[in-house]
């Protein structure tokens, strides 16, 4: 009915001009696709009016529906209206992502160890109980080092995953196996991950130690970096400045996820301390 008013030579052209506001009002509040509608570059009467002069048959809504829908889903990306691109979040683009440098994990091989043994058979491994009560063995691939105690328990350092770290301390567990020990692979446990990142900016330290100091410690005469221990995720961040370019090394967590949170936390307060 309406579209039949709308079509109708009668009135003046303010009229036919209000007719077609409300028409288009009506038709966006149903969903109408206004993609498939004429399009008029100065939107005034005078070159609306031209268009109200061709008489209209009623719409048939549900045609209307179904054909703006088939049309917006075969629509290339790049002719979509900016009204219906996807925004990509700045957090996408902006904001760097922290690599592993080092995964800490333990393991329980379960029996008693003679160190001596150990250190004396196996190759690249050094024992010096005056110095340190436990075996140091490296391995190659993956580059790691292992501490391994009398107790059977074995720490393994240096990886840069946790699929790594476990690899490793499995290939520590058979070298002890192989030496006649019936040594185990039980409660293998990440203790520490630590990640880092660039920000390719540099950062006031004073300022943010000042603003921050309840979580904050900077003593530039002790410690070249800022320490920034962060409540949740309960994590302990170090905050390098190096010229233009500063670093932050995050270390503390036990999941990749708990650095990745920490990171995206501080980003934007290191932003607004940017020199």
């Amino acid at each position: 009915m309406m579209a039949k008013s709308f079509g109708s030579g009668e009135g003046s052209m303010e009229d036919k001009y209000a007719r077609a506001q409300k028409l288009s009002l009506y038709i966006s509040s149903n969903g109408v696709n206004f993609c498939l509608l004429p399009y008029f570059q100065d939107m005034n009467p005078g070159s609306v009016g031209p268009n109200l002069a061709v008489p209209m048959t009623p719409l048939n809504f549900e045609q209307f529906f179904q054909q703006s829908y088939r049309d917006a889903n075969h629509m290339p990306a790049s002719n979509l209206p900016a009204a219906m691109m996807p925004a990509t979040p700045a957090s996408a683009i902006d904001i760097p992502m922290p690599t592993l440098q080092n995964i800490v994990s333990t393991v329980n091989l379960g029996v008693p160890l003679d160190l001596k043994k150990i250190a004396l058979h196996a190759r690249n491994a050094e024992y010096n109980p005056k110095r340190f009560a436990a075996v140091i063995m490296r391995i190659r691939e993956p580059r790691t080092t292992a501490l391994i105690f009398s107790s059977g328990k074995m720490v393994c350092t240096g990886a840069k995953s946790e699929d790594a770290s476990r690899l490793a301390a499995r290939k520590y567990a058979r070298i002890v196996q192989k030496l006649g020990f019936d040594a185990k692979f039980t409660e293998f446990k990440v203790q520490n991950m630590v990640g880092s990142c660039d920000v390719r900016f540099p950062i006031q330290l004073e300022g943010l130690c000042v603003t921050h100091t309840q979580f904050s410690t900077y003593e530039p005469e002790l410690f070249p970096g800022l320490i920034y221990r962060m409540v949740k995720p309960r994590v302990v961040l170090l905050i390098f400045v190096s010229g233009k370019v500063s670093s932050v090394v995050i270390t503390g967590a036990k999941f990749k996820k708990d650095i990745d949170d920490a990171f995206s936390q501080i980003y934007p307060i290191l932003k607004g301390f940017k020199k």
